[in-house]
């Protein structure tokens, strides 16, 4: 990428998932960016505060302010497929090929973790760790589904027997977007002893320099 590029900012805090998926691509992609951390709440450094809702009125993150456009984006999904028509002209992020099946078989990936195995995640986080009275039957529940996403990775993983969730030979956006909330199954309180695809294939990406590069630095960015 071009040297003459401003730092992009990536909002974020140090512990969830979602933001992490777009600091990896930000190492992948070679862009220069800046990370500034926000607190939960609707404190003026919060992410339901009047400050941050200007850059997203969800009061969520990740979002990316891109000064070389005056794009700002927010959401994810919506993020990482900014970077890859953007920034990603050769498509190292995207698609095996093409053609609509590879078209089709990365989206369906893409949108089976942020509408299913992210969001069965995030239930099990909550009624474990934050939800204010113990309730075990959703709890129970939301393990089962994600359970239920773990096996639909592990088949996925095993039916091709590669290093990625699609075939080939090199890391795309959807590991990207796996990657952060697999990553935290200890923290869930889940086990992955029943599914060594899923297992291996953490391992690998996880050892990847750019992985390693974005979970240094988020947690160090500037605290807003």
């Amino acid at each position: 990428m071009s040297s003459n590029l401003q730092p992009l900012v990536l909002h974020a805090h140090g512990t969830g998932p979602n933001p992490y998926k777009i600091a990896v691509a930000l190492e992948y992609l070679k862009l220069p960016y800046t990370v500034k951390l926000w607190q939960f709440g609707d404190a003026p450094n919060g992410v339901k505060g009047p400050v941050f809702l200007k850059i997203n009125e969800n009061g969520r993150v990740p979002a990316l302010e891109d000064p070389n456009t005056g794009v700002v984006s927010w959401e994810s999904g919506a993020v990482m497929n900014y970077l890859r028509r953007v920034y990603d002209p050769a498509g190292i992020l995207g698609p095996r090929g093409s053609d609509e099946q590879s078209v089709v078989d990365f989206e369906k990936w893409e949108y089976f973790l942020l509408t299913t195995l992210g969001p069965m995640m995030g239930q099990v986080n909550w009624f474990r760790h934050y939800h204010p009275q113990k309730n075990d039957d959703a709890l129970k529940r939301y393990e089962e589904q994600a359970y239920r996403c773990f096996g639909v990775l592990d088949g996925q993983l095993a039916k091709h027997g590669g290093s990625y969730v699609l075939p080939g030979s090199t890391i795309s956006a959807v590991d990207l977007q796996f990657y952060p909330w697999v990553y935290q199954h200890g923290f869930a309180g889940l086990s992955l002893d029943k599914y060594p695809n899923v297992k291996k294939w953490l391992d690998h990406v996880g050892g990847q320099k750019e992985i390693k590069a974005a979970y240094e630095k988020v947690p160090k960015g500037r605290s807003m």
